[in-house]
This record gives C-alpha cells, structure tokens and sequence, in this order.
C-alpha cells in the first residue's frame, strides 16, 4: 500500500465546501455553527464570530490516520476543540474578573528581570553581591546582560534616580575572574567542533527522505546562544519545514558520564540557581537570533481560593498536602488521568470526542462536592467524560499551565528558523517553570505519550493529540480572541508544533545541559570561597573557647574521613536502610545502578523497606561542588568522583 502523500510545510489554504455531509469529529455540532466552519476554512475565522441560522452541508472527509502531517484534516481538530471551548465558556456564563494593573515601563521591566535572573545586586546598586553569578556567564550571556543593565541604567537616569553604577564598571570586575570561569565558557576549538556538527545536523534534516525517522544529535556541554552565534548565517539561511509524526527525529541525550541531570533531581538552592541560568540563557539565544523576549509580570485575577477548578496551583497543592504530603501533581490530575487508563487507552478519540455538556458540567460540580470526601462514584465517570473534564482543569487554571510570565516566550519559541533551536528554546523554558507546573505539566505529557503509544486502536497520533490539546494549553481566557484571523491562524499551526515537540522530546526538555550544571557548579566553588574567607576571617576575631574548640576540630576530622576511606574508594551510606556504610571501590566501568544493586544485594530483601524498593531509592552526590542531586543510573561514580571529591555518597528514598 502507498502512503498518502505527506505535507511538506503547515499550509492552511482556503478551499470551497462540497456538497456531501459527514459524519463530523464532534457529533454534537449544531448546524448554525456550520457558517463558523466556512469562514474559519476559507481563512475568514473568528473566535467571536456570530453564529448564522442558515444551514449548510458540511464537507466529508475520509480521515487517514497513516496521514499525520500538520495538514487541514489534522487542524479541523484544532477548530473543532476552539469551537467546543467557545460553546463551554458560553454554557457556563462564569468569566474570570481582571484586576486593572499598571503597564511597567521598560525599565521596571528590566529591572524585574535582572531580579529573576538572580542580579538583584545590578538593581539596588551592590554590584558586589552579583560577581560570583557574572564570573559564570559566557560571552552571549554577559552581553545580554549587559545590554538589559543599560536600558535599566538609562531609564534610571531619565526619571532622575540616585546614581547607578556605571555598567562598563560592573562587568570590569568580573572580567578578572573569568579565568577561574574557563571551565564554563567554550573555547574557540570547542565551538568549531560544535559547528561542524551542527552543519552536518542542518544538512541531514534537509536530505531526509519523507516519512523516515532518523536519530540526531543535540550538544548539551556548549551554551545554546553560543552556538546560535557561531551558526547564525547558516541558520538564517535554513528553513524549518512540517513534517509528520514518524519524519520527526529521535534526539540522543548526549553520553555524559558524569551522569545526566533532570529538572526536579536537585536541591532547591541549586535548581534555582538553575533558572538564573536559564533566564539569562533564554534571553541571549533570543537576542542572537534577534527575537524580541519580554518578561511578564503575571496578570493580578480575583481567584478562587478552595475547590477544584480554577484554583491555582499552589493552593490546590496544599489542599492535596493534607491528604497526601509531599505530592507534586494535583490529586484531581492523578485520579482523571488512572480513571482514563483504567477504562483502556484503546477507545477510538479519546480527548477529541467530547463528553455531554450538561453532564461534564453536572460532575464538575459532583466533584467539587464530593472529591476529597472519596465519595464520588466514578464508575458512573465515562471515560469521554473523564478526557473533557482533564482538558477543562487545565484551561480553567487562573494562569496558563506554562505560565504567564512566559506564554509569550513558548509562544514565540515558533518563530525560529530551526528544529534544533525550538528545542533548546523550550528546554530553557521548561526549567523556567514554577515546581509545580512543571510537575503537573510532566504528568500531563507522559499520559498523552501513553495514550499516543496506542494510536493503532485509538486513531490518536501525535498530530491528533497535539492540536486538540494546544488550544487548551495556550489558549489563555480570551489571549486569542484579541488577535486578528491571520494571528489566530499562524498560532494554531505553530501551538499544535510547540504541543508535538513538548510531547514527543520531553526527555530531552526536561534534561539540564551541562553547560548549565558547570555553570552551577562554578557557582557553588565561588561561593564556598568566599565563605571559607568570611569564616576565617570571623574566626581570627572571635575568642574561641578550648571545649568549642576542640569540638570543632574532633568533628572536622570525623567528617574528612567520612566520605572516603582509601585512595580509589567511596563510603556510601544509607541512613534510611541501614546504620552501615559501605566502602566502594572505584573502577573505570563502575555505575550507580552497580552500587545501589550491591547494597541493596548486601542489605538482603527481608531487610529493605516495601516502601524503599529500587524504583523509588536514588544514589545522591551531596555537597562539595554541588547541593544535592539525584544521580541517573548510567553515571560512572571515577569520573563524577574526579569532577567532585569532596562530595558524600548517600542511598535515600527520592525527594526524601
């Protein structure tokens, strides 16, 4: 059988309507909604457009689920779902009321990002307090820096403030640390090896044969706006073309035997050092590549503050706390998507068939009612039902799921001229994100890459779920509706393509390059420097006691020999398991699946706990160079443990 021509670029084009009737995507389409099906093919759409009585045949499509380019079978999805939004909002006649606020001028803006971005010393004049972040940055990052502490300096000067410090003056100070930075920055070497391979990347992606997947490389160890600079000609040249599910390439997380590192593997104190980073990363690639990036401050809305829907995430969070502590995704989340896989995830249209509205309103507010009292009987919850009500949470939270401070950043993610860009673009943003959506945000793409893995049965694939799901994601309380039929068009296409990537490469979203963890790293010497000099320091004009004295010197010794026993070997400990340690010997080939094997091996089973099996235990690299982060199973313990040999070797349960 020959596969069905594929599309090669997003191409809305108008077309006339035939005579002959369908089935429909969604059965419960009125007939004065067919005159809004017109327009919107014929490229006249508008989300606030008023409904025709007249009644018109509606045209019939054969739908081919072998056919997953981003074409206008696929897109009628992406309408069909605006449409059942619009109905919905229509039905429930509830509108979120907006709180007037005061536009920032460009240099408050300026200045709430240099706050962000962990600057704050640049804002109030004690540039000081900002040198050990400076002394990390790389050149594009430093330059757009710099370029943001020039208009935050100039607007200061215009409104007549106190004096500011110069900016040449500032980064003077950290040009005398970027030797002890090298580490960090790519040399030239460096980023000429990386654009060879970034031009032999290029040059697959435009030889590819349609509707073949292949396997390509992503450079995580050089900043992204770095090698957007050394590439930047070339890119401009290169166009991004559409393509379908199975043309999409698999990326190769890079072998970094140090181990990869996820977003939510480290410390609170490092993860935020992680999105400073990520800011000031995000900012450069998008000045190399001449896109505009402005920072939002989140729009002040009157909130619900208890229930289920339309409660923001941090309070419904502490509602789930009280019921299970510690959980990360909203418990309402966690139980619709098991109701949906319960019910078997081979039901052709889940997510693009819609529930009942009447019905999906009714156990909205059963739910409401009766959710955290267990009384809900979720037997009588179809699992269509159950689809629509999942789609409903997520537009209904008070602030977009992808926040919006960066709705416009994922938004404008589509204007890049490459793949790989898009990519590096979304990774930052992903570890932008709060904890709690990106949690909730992971939960949610894992259960659409579940529901994807049977597309034979249920006539899901990627594209399907993509755009029936982007509306919901983007689409935020009348973010669109503002925009003119060409904006809407443009968005429709490159949401559904930023949903796709989301969906299909979160493993690789979810990774922190390691350009970034050296960049932490760096970070957390400089500052443990500095440090060790404030306490001497104190230490030379505080009398100390002899008991305290010699407390302190008996724990110093306890403590150096605590992590390492001999030369080539490690003490890992397992507080949780056992009052044992367990002196490891380091060989070439030695892994951090191998130790937690041996130790649990040692232990025995009888003796390990039923809620500490090996799925949810971790081996942490604590302190040293870095806070805390919980090692991938692949990491060879010589080479981390020559990247940081201060550090101690604990087993603990995850997020313990």
């Amino acid at each position: 059988m020959n596969p069905l021509p594929t599309s090669q670029s997003v191409v809305l084009t108008g077309y006339y309507l035939n005579d002959e009737t369908t089935d429909g995507v969604a059965t419960s389409a009125k007939d004065e909604a067919d005159l809004v099906l017109l327009g919107r093919r014929c490229g006249q759409y508008s989300m606030n457009q008023m409904h025709s009585k007249n009644n018109m045949g509606k045209p019939h499509y054969e739908r081919s689920f072998s056919q997953d380019s981003l074409d206008e079978l696929s897109m009628d999805d992406y309408w069909s779902e605006v449409e059942h939004i619009q109905k919905t909002k229509e039905n429930s006649h509830e509108e979120q009321e907006e709180e007037s606020v005061k536009v920032p001028d460009e240099g408050e803006m300026e200045a709430e990002w240099l706050k962000d971005a962990g600057l704050s010393g640049l804002v109030n004049g004690d540039a000081h307090e900002s040198i050990t972040l400076l002394s990390t940055l790389t050149r594009t990052q430093a330059e757009a820096v710099q370029r943001r502490v020039e208009t935050f300096t100039m607007t200061m000067r215009k409104k007549n403030k106190q004096p500011i410090p110069d900016v040449r003056d500032i980064f003077s100070q950290q040009v005398s640390r970027t030797g002890e930075a090298s580490a960090v920055t790519a040399d030239e070497s460096e980023l000429n090896d990386a654009t060879e391979k970034l031009e032999d990347q290029l040059i697959s992606l435009k030889t590819k044969d349609a509707g073949t997947q292949h396997t390509a490389d992503i450079n995580l160890e050089i900043s992204y706006s770095e090698q957007a600079a050394n590439m930047k000609e070339k890119l401009n040249a290169t166009q991004l073309k559409g393509e379908d599910d199975g043309s999409l390439p698999n990326y190769r997380l890079p072998k970094d035997k140090t181990g990869t590192t996820k977003a939510g593997a480290l410390a609170p104190q490092d993860m935020k050092k992680v999105r400073s980073l990520a800011l000031i990363e995000m900012a450069a690639l998008f000045d190399t590549l001449g896109i505009d990036f402005k920072h939002h401050k989140a729009i002040k809305v009157k909130i619900k503050e208890t229930g289920l829907f339309g409660v923001p995430l941090s309070l419904l969070l502490e509602q789930d706390h009280k019921k299970i502590p510690g959980t990360k995704v909203p418990l309402i989340i966690q139980k619709l998507i098991s109701h949906i896989e319960e019910e078997g995830l081979n039901t052709e249209g889940i997510l693009r068939i819609p529930g009942l509205a009447m019905r999906i309103k009714s156990l909205c507010e059963e739910l409401e009612a009766k959710f955290y009292e267990g009384t809900l009987n979720w037997e009588n919850v179809r699992q269509h039902d159950a689809a629509s009500i999942l789609k409903l949470f997520v537009r209904e939270l008070p602030h977009p799921l992808v926040t919006l401070e960066y709705l416009d950043a994922f938004l404008a993610v589509q204007n890049l001229s490459s793949r790989k860009l898009q990519l590096q673009a979304l990774n930052l943003l992903v570890l932008l994100l709060p904890d709690q959506n990106r949690d909730t945000l992971k939960a949610l793409l894992e259960f659409l890459r579940r529901l994807i893995d049977n597309r034979e049965s249920n006539k899901m694939t990627l594209n399907n779920v993509s755009v029936v799901m982007a509306p919901n994601l983007f689409m935020f309380k009348g973010y669109c509706s503002k925009s003119s039929a060409k904006t809407q068009f443009a968005m429709a296409t490159g949401t559904s393509n930023i949903m796709r990537y989301l969906i299909k490469y979160q493993d690789l979203l979810w990774t922190v390059p390691k350009f970034i963890m050296n960049q932490v790293r760096q970070q957390n010497i400089e500052s443990r420097k500095k440090l060790s000099k404030e306490k001497a320091m104190k230490k030379l004009l505080k009398k100390m006691s002899h008991d305290k004295d010699k407390h302190d010197r008996n724990h110093t010794e306890r403590k150096l020999t605590d992590p390492v026993t001999l030369q080539g070997a490690i003490r890992v400990q397992a507080p949780s398991l056992s009052k044992v340690s367990m002196a490891i010997q380091l060989t070439e080939e030695l892994k951090a699946s191998d130790i937690l094997a041996r130790f649990q091996q040692c232990l025995g089973k009888t003796r390990i706990p039923e809620s500490s099996s090996k799925e949810e235990v971790c081996l942490y690299e604590i302190g040293g160079n870095i806070g805390e982060r919980c090692l991938d199973d692949d990491t060879y313990m010589k080479d981390l443990y020559q990247l940081n040999p201060k550090a101690e070797w604990v087993i603990k349960p995850r997020c313990q």
